[in-house]
């Protein structure tokens, strides 16, 4: 027999059972009525100009893609997360995204490291994530789930060394990198395969520790080596001083060529007379003579005011690339947009025409760009095959 006091437990429980039901019925109307993509991206800390300017690419791509009507008759909606730069954060925040949102899909990130950490919850739990610039090897090495519309660090260590030996003519090349460092350290090596493959030698190989200010002794050593180009696959912050300390030492900037961590218009602001006619490979550039990159230009300027840098451009590319393949999926399950993003082929992108390889790569063209007149300028371009 229930007591007055049962009576209204019982009665306060149906309330809460109804009224979570009813929650429940709301939820479930809501994301049949939009289909949720999450994005973890390093909006704050350290590398959080890398997370916003992709975060611009991909708000435009979804301001486009919703204002034609979304895909299958439905609004897309991304949910971003901020993984503050961390490799911890980024683990936590693609589960947040997978469990508590329901996301069907993820875009991000922009660091190698932080895509490793995402990718392998994403893949763990069959949900497609989509890397616009993570460019280590290892990120969709046995994880079908992970893709990337960027070209590799083996791809792009290869161009560097094909267009070194054979557009510059060079045979004698000094290597100058962060021994501590997995993208700087692994590009130099590539680089260094292909090269010598090619006939060509490198006769000065000095590698940094990462935190080094002062790299005057190691580019005396360069120069000492005699090298007719020197490969710096390091990050913009890092080459400014580098070049600065190398024109007081007498060589000149256009013995550098570069990777696509020069990309940044901060290496412009601190050392772009120091740099004049060095070349560095890259994913994109403002004046690449392509179409479909002049239109995401001028959607880009329109918005923005200003011009767009690879990042934003890739964050664009990665989230079109996922759009396309959702709609082209038999109906709107992680499976099924796995399978369509696997049939990726010839897609227009604002960094060129990719297609998705078996190892989940995009073949898609490697820009180099030539740093002229305190900007940066499309010189010519490499199939990433």
């Amino acid at each position: 027999m229930l007591t007055r006091r049962s009576v209204i437990a019982v009665s306060s429980l149906a309330a809460l059972v109804a009224l979570g039901v009813a929650g429940a019925g709301c939820s479930k109307k809501v994301a049949e009525s939009e289909i949720v993509i999450g994005s973890f991206l390093s909006l704050t800390g350290s590398d959080s100009t890398f997370g916003l300017d992709t975060k611009k690419g991909i708000d435009l791509a979804l301001e486009q893609a919703n204002a034609a009507g979304g895909i299958k008759g439905k609004k897309i909606k991304v949910i971003y997360e901020d993984d503050k730069s961390t490799a911890a954060e980024a683990t936590q925040k693609v589960q947040q995204l997978i469990d508590r949102d329901k996301a069907i899909a993820i875009l991000g990130e922009v660091a190698s490291s932080r895509t490793k950490a995402g990718g392998l919850v994403a893949n763990a739990k069959k949900i497609p994530l989509v890397t616009p610039s993570s460019t280590a090897v290892e990120i969709t090495k046995g994880r079908d789930y992970v893709f990337r519309s960027c070209f590799t660090d083996a791809q792009q260590g290869d161009v560097a060394a094909r267009f070194v030996r054979e557009k510059l003519g060079k045979t004698k090349v000094g290597l100058f990198y962060a021994a501590q460092d997995t993208y700087s350290s692994g590009l130099a090596q590539t680089f260094r395969e292909s090269f010598e493959k090619r006939g060509g030698k490198i006769v000065v190989s000095k590698g940094f520790q990462k935190g080094d200010t002062n790299y005057t002794t190691y580019l005396q050593e360069l120069k000492a080596g005699n090298p007719e180009i020197i490969f710096a696959p390091v990050y913009y912050n890092e080459m400014v001083p580098i070049a600065r300390q190398a024109k007081q030492i007498g060589l000149a900037g256009s013995t550098f060529v570069g990777g696509d961590g020069w990309d940044s218009a901060e290496l412009l602001e601190g050392a772009a007379a120091e740099l004049e006619g060095a070349y560095f490979t890259n994913h994109y550039a403002p004046d690449v003579p392509w179409e479909h990159s002049k239109a995401f230009m001028a959607a880009f300027n329109a918005k923005h005011k200003a011009a767009p840098n690879s990042l934003s451009a890739q964050g664009y590319d990665a989230a079109r690339m996922l759009f396309d393949a959702i709609s082209r999926a038999s109906d709107l399950t992680p499976e099924s947009i796995r399978v369509a993003l696997t049939q990726t082929k010839d897609f227009k992108g604002a960094t060129g025409i990719l297609t998705i390889d078996a190892e989940r790569n995009a073949n898609k063209p490697i820009v180099v760009v030539k740093i002229t007149g305190n900007a940066f300028k499309y010189s010519t371009e490499y199939s990433s095959q």
